[in-house]
């Protein structure tokens, strides 16, 4: 069984406990000395420390002060912040059907003027057509047993491709050539979601990648992410989404997407692929 979201929300705030003892035990401090440097009781570095109580913005920042650890607060702070939000599950997001979840993360795309995303799994959202939107939220609706409006789901999710024909906006994919084979939908609808690819390619603040099945890993596939500016990522995996706005852990996906787009192929030898599923399909 998948974790509860309140057993996942203690679990991250556990992990920041854990972190902020592991500093106080590298400055060679007790309980009682941080608390003296803190400027407050033994019982609240205890209660910090346990995960029983969540540390304020202001009581993270003391801790990193008073164990001589400030280049840390900036990625815990960032952590506790989220932790109530870091996990979403899918089926809990979807209990009353996709359409809400498609709405709720519309701004997100709307304030984001920089698009990354690495998918290994299916076509991203964002470039999905109507039918193959449609298509794959309803298999995802009869997976998780939860209500089937795909239909209206897929027209709301295709109201966050307008990102793509707007100014000021800078949008680069990278697919695994899985991605292209996987049937979704019937030929048509596959036919259709290929042709739309090679259409989107040659927009000019579009950058597509298509990394091929033959090509030397730099990096091993990886579950899809999506990377926001550089304020968040969001990783799509089974039971739910996890939503990443710790700087170091931003920065690790950055530079995982960079070594991911070395191997890809791009231009011409991009199309080429996508070209050749297209001619395979029967």
């Amino acid at each position: 069984m998948s974790p509860s979201p309140s057993s996942s929300v203690q679990a991250a705030r556990a992990v920041i406990a854990a972190r902020l003892g592991e500093l106080r035990r590298e400055a060679e401090l007790t309980g009682r000395e941080l608390a003296l440097r803190c400027g407050w009781s033994a019982a609240k570095s205890s209660r910090i420390e346990r995960a029983r109580t969540p540390p304020s913005d202001a009581d993270i920042r003391a801790w990193c002060d008073a164990t001589v650890a400030r280049d840390q607060a900036a990625d815990l702070i960032a952590a506790n912040r989220q932790a109530d939000q870091l996990y979403v599950h899918w089926k809990k997001l979807h209990r009353h059907g996709m359409r809400r979840a498609q709405e709720e993360v519309l701004p997100l795309y709307e304030r984001t003027h920089r698009f990354r995303v690495y998918c290994s799994n299916v076509v991203p959202g964002i470039l999905q057509t109507e039918p193959y939107a449609s298509a794959l939220l309803s298999t995802i609706a009869a997976f998780q047993g939860t209500p089937d409006d795909a239909a209206a789901a897929a027209q709301s999710r295709l109201e966050r491709t307008r990102v793509l024909y707007e100014s000021g906006r800078t949008l680069a994919f990278l697919l695994e050539e899985a991605v292209l084979h996987y049937r979704i939908g019937n030929t048509e609808t596959r036919a259709g979601q290929l042709g739309h690819l090679l259409a989107v390619m040659s927009l000019p603040n579009v950058s597509m990648g298509v990394i091929p099945l033959s090509a030397p890993r730099r990096v091993w596939p990886l579950e899809a992410f999506y990377l926001f500016d550089g304020r968040q990522v969001s990783v799509e995996t089974l039971t739910a989404a996890l939503n990443i706005t710790a700087p170091s852990e931003i920065e690790t996906y950055a530079k995982a997407f960079s070594e991911l787009s070395r191997i890809a192929a791009h231009g011409a030898a991009a199309r080429n692929l996508i070209t050749k599923v297209i001619d395979s399909l029967d």
